[in-house]
């Protein structure tokens, strides 16, 4: 069972100048890297850039234990003392995210493997077998070493667990694995019966008599198993958190005083570890984020750092890692504009972060992640991006009352489910071009169109209070999320979800009886066959807008669901596309097709009218600025953030302007491109 958790922050009850609340900024910190000359210009260049945070040791098992029982702190100790003396606190990382050469030359048996048998080999990083008994062995030795040592440092402020766990090791197929797996599965299902009627065993003569008999979906001749598949992704991301709760364990019981963190990776299509299953395993909640480009590259950073601070249960959090511009990993590596990186980092702290921190302080001059950029670029302190990265923290010191404040509800959410985004992008489903988070991000894009606060929570969030809530591709439905859900809507909320929602249970067996299983009667709809359309394909509604992807043939079944819109192409033409139920004071909606972030707005009003949901800000600004409020005991921050290239007039906007990029105007504050301001009102207002 997962602890309780203690969500300890401020990581410093107060700064060194007596100031009650403050944001931590700065960034991974690597000394290791450079000639013992630089760490005294590094403490000097991070005083005058405003760092007060940074993360050390990291990746630096190597030098602190160069053999078995060699061990080298006295560079880190140095380190250590220097940063103290500065004023810098330390997120001190375990050290275990990447074993040494001696380590895997001595025991290769603690490397992973692929799917397809192959042995992931040293090289990079990340190469260690989640459930190796071998390499948890010598960690926990590394770990206690640490603890021991550096637990009673005055420069220590919280313990940084391995680094991105799962990144590149999520998914191992070894001996160890498939012993873990065979335990993991002996608890969930009690019986070899149980799972082979969980796991629908009598398809393809694949049932079971003994648990020895059960291997991880390794390389098969076709299809794997589904549950077997599913049951191996809810393993993988618990062997990882399994591992966290070990050296947390070790941390705790040698440093009780000190908060434990590990930064998850909430964006993009990272997906194998569930988050929402983890949170309550750390003290706070932190989390690395990477911009990916494209049209919605904002409202996806918008949205992960959404999603993070609800993870955090609206509490303050911790951005370990972002870019102060280019990385090195995508196709082409772009420079950020001007204004991006305050603009970036202020989102984040919009939705509760209190802790900026970028990968890395400086540019390494050599290895895999030297184009990737840092706070002292390789142009120096001398440089654009130094300037910038020295005025967000003076930025962030004029924020500092709103440092300790806590998201605000919003009137609308997002649903968002782990397990349904796992098993709906599994093999053999009717069409392989769903993309779960992606539907998710669509909704979420078009109800910042609309100057809609919308929050995005993970499945199990009590949903109460929110006046509409979306739940995108909600595939996996057990019976007890049904009647949740119709408890929301009988209560008064009104839900939309969409195609491929309520298909299957948590075995991933299909409801019987017609799609969508147990959100029939909840949407008054039933489905017989889904209709997914080719990469060439559209359908166009009757409201003139075109849908995509997925198309279903929907047969209304309660005189209560009206249809919003009829397909008016395709083979679907004249069936419903968009239908809503109304029960009581709430309703159920349903949309069968993907519109996309630019065509749901029409869609979007009706059902947002219906639920009495609207915009916070006045009506020009809506849609060009996002809006996301943090509220104190005293008063609340509004921050807005210019979605645009465009400048935007925040006329109707009142309050006192106490941080951002905001240029006067008589009518009221103006957001520069790219620009965010923070805006101080009365609490409540």
């Amino acid at each position: 069972m997962p602890r309780a958790s203690t969500h300890r922050w401020p990581l410093r009850p107060a700064a060194t100048d007596g100031t009650a609340r403050r944001f931590e900024y700065g960034a991974d910190y690597n000394p290791e890297q450079w000639p013992k000359e630089v760490w005294r210009e590094d403490i000097r260049l991070m005083r005058e850039a405003g760092v007060t945070l940074v993360s050390l040791a990291i990746f630096s098992w190597a030098r602190i234990q160069p053999a078995r029982d060699t061990w080298d702190f006295a560079w880190l100790d140095e380190v250590m003392g220097l940063l103290h003396d500065g004023g810098i606190g330390v997120d001190l990382a375990t050290a275990t995210a990447s074993p040494p050469p001696w380590l895997t030359t001595a025991h290769p048996e603690i490397l992973p493997v692929t799917a397809t048998g192959e042995t992931v080999w040293p090289g990079a990083r990340q190469h260690w077998r989640p459930t190796s008994p071998v390499f948890r062995s010598h960690a926990l030795r590394l770990v206690t070493t640490m603890a021991e040592r550096y637990g009673d440092h005055p420069a220590l402020v919280a313990w940084h667990v391995n680094n991105e766990l799962g990144c590149h090791n999520i998914y191992d197929y070894s001996d160890d694995a498939a012993h873990a797996f065979r335990t993991w599965l002996r608890s969930r299902y009690g019986g070899i019966d149980a799972l082979n009627d969980a796991w629908g065993t009598a398809f393809w003569s694949q049932r079971y008599t003994d648990f020895e008999q059960v291997l991880p979906p390794r390389l098969a001749a076709s299809h794997p198993n589904p549950t077997q598949q599913l049951d191996f992704k809810r393993f993988s991301s618990d062997a990882l958190k399994d591992y966290l709760r070990a050296e947390r364990e070790v941390l705790t019981r040698i440093t009780p005083g000190v908060p434990v963190t590990t930064n998850f990776m909430v964006m993009g299509e990272t997906k194998g570890m569930n988050y929402a299953d983890w949170a309550a395993e750390v003290d706070f909640v932190s989390n690395d984020h990477y911009v990916h480009p494209g049209p919605q590259g904002l409202d996806e950073l918008s949205f992960s750092a959404n999603l993070t601070g609800n993870l955090a249960g609206g509490k303050p959090w911790f951005l370990m890692e972002h870019s102060t511009s280019a990385v090195n990993w995508q196709p082409v590596n772009r420079a950020k504009e001007p204004g991006e990186l305050a603009r970036d980092s202020l989102l984040h702290v919009a939705h509760g972060a209190d802790a900026v921190c970028f990968f890395q302080w400086r540019q390494s001059a050599a290895g895999a992640e030297k184009y990737h950029s840092a706070m002292v670029p390789h142009a120096g302190p001398d440089s654009e991006l130094f300037r910038s990265v020295a005025a967000l923290g003076a930025t962030l010191r004029d924020l500092a009352p709103a440092a300790g404040t806590e998201r605000l509800r919003a009137p609308a959410a997002i649903l968002f489910d782990w397990e349904s985004w796992w098993a709906s992008e599994q093999d053999s489903h009717p069409s392989s071009r769903l993309r779960y988070r992606q539907e998710a991000l669509d909704w979420y894009s078009a109800l910042l169109a609309l100057g809609v606060r919308t929050d995005v929570v993970p499945t199990g969030t009590p949903l109460d209070g929110y006046g509409l809530v979306v739940a995108p591709v909600l595939h996996v439905v057990p019976e007890s999320l049904a009647k949740e859900l119709t408890r929301y809507v009988d209560g008064g909320g009104h839900l939309v979800t969409t195609y491929f929602s309520g298909v299957v249970d948590e075995h991933d067996h299909v409801w019987l009886g017609g799609y969508p299983g147990p959100l029939r009667d909840l949407l008054g709809i039933r489905i017989e066959e889904f209709a997914p359309l080719q990469d060439d394909e559209r359908v166009t509604l009757d409201d003139g807008t075109t849908g995509t992807l997925w198309t279903d043939l929907v047969t209304v079944t309660d005189p209560a669901t009206e249809v919003l819109t009829r397909y008016a192409s395709g083979h679907a033409a004249g069936r419903p596309a968009i239908t809503r139920r109304a029960a009581g004071p709430g309703s159920a909606a349903y949309v069968s097709t993907r519109l996309g972030p630019g065509q749901l707005a029409g869609t979007l009003t009706r059902l947002l009218d219906a639920a009495g949901v609207s915009g916070e800000l006045p009506r020009a600004v809506r849609g060009r600025a996002e809006l996301t409020v943090r509220t104190g005991p005293d008063a609340d921050y509004w921050f807005l953030v210019n979605r645009t290239d465009e400048p935007v007039s925040l006329d109707g906007v009142t309050g006192e302007v106490v941080a951002g990029t905001a240029a006067g105007a008589d009518s009221g504050p103006v957001l520069p491109p790219r620009g965010v301001i923070v805006v101080r009102r009365p609490a409540g207002t």
